[in-house]
């Protein structure tokens, strides 16, 4: 493997194109285009149901292994990305693959770091930046993008 080139996944966690979250499912949060993605904490344990095919875990440290293709951004506790470009490009895949594929993000509690990056997916999906906020507060959590530095990220992140 080619640091930096995505691992396949091993079976039974293939690609399966065409598959998306089902509805109800915890943490969903659909986009206004119609694609989902699941936001959730890798403090507790994966929620039951189909595991994701895409995870992008925005941690302070190295995430653990999983079973499924991921990407990883170092983003410590209560802070947002420290550069915009590559943490748009991470966005811009999740965004492309939630249209026919199981897609999280993930932080350790699921609130911050996850709400600040939905909002940013909200705003690549046509929701302006101010807005951006409280349109993800309102569909996964309502303390989604907890401090101000995640809360000025999202208002200065532009598509």
């Amino acid at each position: 493997m080619v640091r930096g080139q995505p691992r396949a996944a091993p079976e039974p966690y293939g690609r399966l194109v065409g598959a998306t979250w089902e509805p109800g499912t915890p943490g969903l949060v659909t986009l206004p285009s119609g694609r989902t993605v699941r936001g959730r904490g890798l403090r507790g344990p994966v929620p039951p149901g189909p595991p994701p095919e895409l995870g992008l875990y925005l941690l302070g440290r190295r995430p653990p292994r999983v079973p499924w293709e991921s990407r990883w951004l170092f983003v410590p506790d209560f802070w947002a990305p420290r550069d915009a470009a590559p943490f748009r490009e991470l966005l811009l895949e999740v965004r492309e693959r939630a249209a026919a594929e199981r897609v999280e993000v993930a932080c350790r509690g699921g609130v911050g770091r996850t709400g600040t990056a939905l909002a940013c997916l909200a705003v690549l999906d046509g929701i302006a930046p101010d807005d951006a906020i409280g349109w993800v507060r309102d569909r996964y959590r309502p303390r989604a993008v907890e401090t101000p530095v995640q809360k000025r990220f999202v208002r200065a992140f532009r598509p």
